[in-house]
């Protein structure tokens, strides 16, 4: 009989081989002048090499050095968008902007795909296909306004929304006015109270740690009828989980994820009484990977457990950036059950930077 840890190395070795074979496919698509995008079609011509025959594999990926975050700070943004999408429509989505010029990134697709393979991930016990959701997050250019949205549609349900413009938040904040911050903080709270006050239907939210809080404090979940919380934001730390699951939750299911507009969803590992609460989250693979790194010598990965920086390799016909530096640190995380790649435990602002980050209502 094959045993549980052999299982387990038969799915690393498939799952290697699973993104050794994609990452071929997404460098031939992009680096084809017919279906890549200006960017990396003009960054080939200087590298002396060509990527299409000499990329056989993720390992492969550090040929091209670092992903640069200017990069994606400002125009012309359609120096991204593939010549194989040419006849689509094409969105754009930013970054919170908390550090400066805001990354753009382009999608066609992405946002929907990344959204429906997370929609597996939530237990129908606790969100009700065609129940409809409240977003109470950000809103304007970041892909959420619309992901959680087609995750609502896509689950058969209705989506809400509240205006909630993050960057007033951290103005408000970097001025020093932190209780101009609070006012416009319970403003949104107002928005979502009368949103669950006056629709029956809404058993699903999705908010961030803070304003999950700020929305405990002025009501029960339970007696609104919420049964699932998807939680995101920045820093969600165990002690933070703890308290959501034994205090404001009253019983309906937290599912926090990790996620950007650069990567997509990183999603958690089911909750089991041995990780004490901590916040274990795995990526999209192979659509994106994510290794933690040490932060003096970024080329290499941290063993098991040890803290590093979180390296971000996004792997799409959409978008394609290899290696990339985050702004956030955590522990590497061991592949699971469920999840046959490392993953990331307690994700928090890259110690290093954390001065220079407001992280206003996440």
């Amino acid at each position: 009989m094959i045993n549980e840890e052999e299982t387990q190395e038969k799915r690393a070795e498939s799952s290697i081989e699973n993104l050794d074979a994609w990452v071929r496919e997404i460098i031939q698509w992009h680096f084809n002048p017919a279906t890549g995008c200006p960017f990396w079609l003009d960054y080939a011509e200087r590298l002396g090499w060509d990527p299409r025959r000499e990329i056989q594999g993720y390992g492969d990926l550090g040929r091209f050095g670092f992903f640069q975050d200017e990069w994606l700070r400002g125009g012309p943004v359609r120096r991204w968008v593939p010549r194989g999408f040419a006849d689509r429509p094409v969105y754009v989505f930013e970054t919170g902007g908390s550090t400066g010029v805001p990354k753009s990134r382009i999608s066609v697709e992405d946002f929907r795909v990344d959204y429906e393979l997370f929609s597996r991930t939530l237990p129908s016990e606790f969100f009700p296909p065609g129940s409809d959701w409240l977003s109470l997050g950000p809103t304007g250019p970041r892909r959420l306004r619309l992901a959680i949205e087609h995750l609502a549609q896509f689950r058969s349900g209705i989506c809400f929304m509240v205006d909630l413009d993050p960057r007033w938040v951290i103005k408000l904040i970097k001025m020093g006015q932190p209780k101009m911050a609070e006012v416009y903080k319970q403003h949104v709270i107002e928005q979502a109270l009368t949103i669950l006050r006056a629709h029956e239907n809404v058993r699903c939210l999705f908010t961030t740690p803070k304003l999950l809080e700020a929305l405990c404090e002025k009501i029960s979940l339970k007696k609104a009828g919420v049964t699932g919380v998807f939680c995101g934001g920045t820093e969600m730390t165990p002690q933070f989980h703890r308290f959501a699951v034994e205090e404001l939750l009253e019983g309906a299911y937290f599912a926090p994820t990790y996620g950007n507009t650069l990567m997509g969803l990183a999603v958690h590992k089911p909750r089991r009484p041995g990780d004490d609460y901590a916040i274990i989250y795995y990526p999209p693979g192979p659509r994106a990977l994510i290794e933690v790194v040490d932060p003096d010598d970024p080329e290499r990965v941290v063993g098991y457990g040890e803290t590093g920086r979180v390296r971000l390799t996004t792997l799409t016909r959409e978008f394609f950036m290899p290696r990339f530096l985050e702004r956030d640190e955590a522990e590497r995380e061991p592949p699971c059950e469920h999840f046959p790649w490392d993953g990331v435990r307690n994700v928090r602002p890259f110690s290093r930077l954390q001065a220079n980050v407001v992280e206003g209502v996440y």
